[in-house]
């Protein structure tokens, strides 16, 4: 087993057919089907499907692993510059949408003037998507929204955030700054579907305080209902980070103390750990947050700022 038939392996699981692989990989067809049938041997089972091109369960297995193996090799690169403030590599990092909005424009231009040898490369999805990527290697760390349950992981809480009752600038609740979740559920609202973190949150919320939230439409997707909100089709509850600053004024945001926060933190694998890059996007991250998330409203920092409640 070498390195070539593994990265063959990975790029027919990534481009979908042998002759893609091939371009990826700056070669020939007949040098991936050689490598990958050289590695069918050594492992004594089929990796891929010849029909369709697709990888057998075995393959699935193996594909998981070869990522592993061939970002470790790259990171030994990476690891390898001196000194920090010469750190050069890839940073694949994931991020929740609406954290990213608001995230990622500093954290760019920070790794930029810190670290212009890091080439971060992002990708942005929902906890339930980024955490697999995580774990199969895919990205090297993610930002992501907790409860977060798994032992291969760990977990730094970087900032908790409001859930807000956000409308149009029209709508009766603009002027509030804060209701009860008893009048809240007096009102149809644009909620996420059932079953998503987000609406599990909210649910959990109102069944605590004997009341039910009430949909006028189910919108899978926090930055569309935050759109629809700004629009004036309806009221819905998003995560502050979801809420622009640019849009100043145009819009009513309103407080709702039975809603907990939510706790957004950065997960990555204990073993094998992140590569120098990822460490450094890590570090400046932390030093931004300090100085930029006052300036976000219903973003708080501190122990006090994680755990799950706004009351006091």
């Amino acid at each position: 087993m070498d390195v070539r038939q593994l990265a063959a392996l990975v790029a027919i699981a990534d481009h979908g057919t042998f002759s893609a692989a091939a371009r990826a990989l700056f070669t020939v067809q007949s040098n991936v089907s050689g490598r990958i049938a050289r590695l069918e041997r050594e492992l004594g089972t089929d990796l891929v499907d010849r029909s369709s091109g697709m990888l057998t369960d075995e393959g699935g297995r193996v594909v998981e692993r070869a990522r592993r193996i061939l970002r470790e090799l790259d990171d030994i690169v990476t690891d390898l510059s001196e000194p920090d403030q010469d750190v050069t590599g890839e940073a694949r990092i994931g991020c929740i949408g609406t954290t990213a909005r608001w995230l990622l424009p500093m954290l760019l231009s920070a790794v930029e003037r810190s670290h212009p040898n890091v080439h971060p490369i992002v990708l942005e999805g929902n906890t339930s998507t980024l955490i697999p990527h995580l774990l199969s290697g895919r990205i090297d760390a993610a930002i992501v929204h907790l409860p977060v349950d798994d032992p291969e992981l760990q977990l730094t809480p970087l900032f908790g955030e409001d859930l807000l009752v956000l409308t149009s600038k029209d709508h009766r609740w603009a002027g509030r700054t804060t209701m009860s979740i008893a009048e809240l559920a007096s009102t149809p609202l644009l909620l996420p579907p059932k079953g998503s973190a987000l609406r599990r949150v909210l649910d959990r919320a109102a069944a605590a305080n004997d009341t039910t939230l009430v949909a006028q439409a189910e919108i899978d997707g926090v930055r569309l209902l935050a759109s629809l909100a700004f629009d004036g089709y309806g009221p819905t509850i998003v995560p502050a980070t979801a809420i622009p600053r640019w849009y100043g004024g145009r819009y009513g945001r309103v407080s709702v103390p039975e809603i907990p926060r939510r706790v957004v933190a950065w997960a990555a694998r204990r073993r094998p750990p992140a590569n120098a890059a990822t460490r450094a996007v890590h570090t400046l991250l932390m030093e931004l947050l300090p100085t930029n998330a006052p300036e976000q409203e219903g973003v708080h920092l501190g122990t006090d700022a994680c755990p799950l409640s706004r009351h006091g």
